[in-house]
């Protein structure tokens, strides 16, 4: 059976990560000067790219965990240190920019990966697919990177009138909340890290 707690939880959390409110300003600053056609077609580009990371170490990554020797606890304290400093970003506003460059598809590098399918968006990823119960679960985790994805194609597809509409005064203001929500989580997987530790499941 679908379980929606599941299915907004796993969304929620991904959207806290890649922040589609805040990547709208980074989008626009990466495609300026570029047609609106190449634009549209450079935001769908970035949310497959991300997507097919996700997904690629949504499915295999806990053969890549066991490969290399690493637990999930020791795994979900490190992606918690990562989105505890992802979240500092977020709420001291230090979080860098990156510039354009022509030379490079910035739907690919950097857009893509690492400021969509980022270190702490493939830890939680993990964590989710691992955790899920069933196929149910499963397909509640799935189908909550899915309209993630989706979410993020059309905040940059629309990014123009997004800005538009919440100025940038609006997207800090989202960007401090989330930075807010990801501290929380990221002391919550810290936590679960340690007590399965704590617990000798590492």
């Amino acid at each position: 059976m679908f379980d929606f707690a599941l299915f907004g939880s796993v969304f929620l959390t991904l959207f806290v990560i890649m922040d589609p409110p805040g990547i709208t300003p980074i989008f626009l600053g990466l495609t300026s000067g570029r047609p609106a056609k190449v634009q549209r077609r450079m935001a769908w580009q970035a949310a497959s790219v991300a997507f097919g990371v996700i997904t690629l170490f949504g499915i295999c990554g806990k053969q890549i965990l066991d490969y290399v020797h690493v637990s999930i606890p020791a795994l979900m304290v490190a992606g918690g240190l990562l989105l505890l400093l992802v979240a500092l970003d977020l709420l001291t506003g230090k979080s860098d920019e990156p510039t354009q460059t022509k030379d490079v598809n910035v739907a690919l590098v950097p857009l893509g990966m690492p400021l969509l399918a980022g270190p702490g968006a493939i830890v939680s990823v993990i964590l989710a697919v691992q955790h899920a119960d069933g196929w149910g679960g499963q397909l509640s985790v799935w189908a909550a990177i899915v309209a993630m994805h989706l979410v993020l194609g059309l905040a940059m597809r629309y990014s123009l009138l997004i800005i538009r509409v919440i100025k940038d005064g609006g997207v800090v203001l989202v960007t401090r909340l989330s930075g807010m929500l990801l501290s929380a989580i990221a002391v919550q997987q810290i936590a679960g890290g340690i007590t399965q530790f704590i617990e000798g499941k590492g």
